[in-house]
């Protein structure tokens, strides 16, 4: 007779008094066939994960993992009828996270990961933790999920991870899959504890070659979340302070970032300073940023741009702000249609707009 569990991080948001996104399912003493004669939809390779025929919730078997070779999709998956859901459990990443509830509501908690809950601890289930480096950057981005709670990772789970950074495990993981986790991360309330925890177990420098993380930029990290929800702008925050242009575009070639984060963060480590001192800048050079930034084109790169800026402001009041607005509005109020109507050709027309726009802002800011 087969049973079904609720498990992981349903179990756990459930326990913390969070909301519930996704909800898993694990199944013991179940086959392929039974669950596909059930109507349910298989849709995993490597080992069998069901579709549920009318909630299409994932049911996973039950199943055992054996490691075969390196990095963190060398494995071996034993699925078969006899698995319990200790030995399914017990494969799992946190405590927290291998907690299980039956269908009547009971708690099955072989790893005590409740306690853990209660003593807001990220701890490691078993020694298999180890074999798999992608759990650096979940245990990572689980401490920026629940900073807000106060978690903590367990002192022998930082050990772990330092072990298995100075083992070069981290050097199997994919870019892609580095980026995945990466920017779950910066979607978080606290995406600094993210790149510190990466820092502290020697990771970051490994996977993000010349960022270096200052209590600057942690800071203005944790800033940009108080001022957008715009993962773009937080990783370009986080890479301000490049020292050259080809440095950071390098970094972003690497970690295949999206084109749309590498252009934003290129744009902010460029211009930031400006938008800073901008009160001390000339109409011509102030015009001279709205072109290289391209703003007649694409005017949400000034408002990434001021939002990017004030994260490193040391104070509440961003006066650039409204100024820089206001510089732009004066701009963009300039008719090129009127320009054309009074004879200027080619390359005249621009040379008139932008002069007239220089005017503008002499006369009015």
């Amino acid at each position: 007779m087969s049973k079904i569990y609720l498990v992981g991080g349903s179990v756990r948001d459930r326990l913390l008094n969070l909301p519930v996104v996704d909800r898993d399912w694990v199944v013991v003493g179940a086959t392929p066939d039974e669950l596909l004669a059930l109507g349910y939809q298989q849709v995993g390779k490597d080992f069998p994960v069901f579709l549920h025929p009318t909630t299409k919730e994932e049911y996973a078997l039950a199943r055992t993992e054996r490691k075969s070779g390196k990095g963190y999709t060398g494995f071996i998956c034993d699925f078969s009828k006899d698995i319990t859901l200790e030995q399914d459990l017990i494969r799992r990443d946190l405590t927290i996270n291998a907690i299980a509830m039956d269908e009547d509501g009971n708690i099955v908690d072989p790893y005590r990961g409740v306690d853990d809950i209660k003593l807001r601890l990220l701890r490691h289930v078993s020694p298999a933790f180890r074999e798999d480096p992608l759990r650096i950057l979940r245990v990572a981005r689980f401490a920026a999920r629940y900073h807000h709670l106060d978690f903590k990772i367990a002192p022998e789970t930082q050990k772990l991870m330092k072990e298995m950074v100075l083992a070069g495990e981290i050097n199997t993981l994919t870019p892609e899959r580095v980026w995945k986790e990466t920017e779950k991360a910066l979607a978080s309330d606290d995406p600094q504890v993210y790149f510190q925890v990466l820092d502290q177990c020697g990771a970051l420098s490994l996977l993000f070659p010349s960022l270096v993380l200052s209590n600057t930029i942690a800071d203005a990290l944790k800033k940009s979340t108080l001022l957008t929800d715009d993962s773009a702008i937080r990783f370009a925050v986080l890479c301000g302070e490049f020292v050259t242009k080809t440095a950071l575009g390098k970094l972003c070639l690497q970690i295949k970032a999206p084109n749309q984060y590498t252009k934003l963060a290129i744009m902010v480590q460029q211009h930031h300073h400006e938008v800073e001192n901008v009160t001390r800048l000339t109409a011509e050079q102030i015009i001279e940023l709205f072109y290289r930034i391209d703003v007649w084109r694409n005017p949400y790169h000034l408002n990434q741009l001021i939002i990017a800026s004030q994260s490193y402001a040391k104070t509440e009041a961003f006066p650039q702000a409204k100024y820089l607005e206001n510089a732009y509005k004066l701009a963009q109020s300039v008719n090129v249609q009127n320009i054309i109507a009074e004879g200027y050709k080619g390359k005249q027309i621009q040379d008139e707009l932008q002069k007239r726009r220089i005017e503008v802002l002499l006369d009015g800011i």
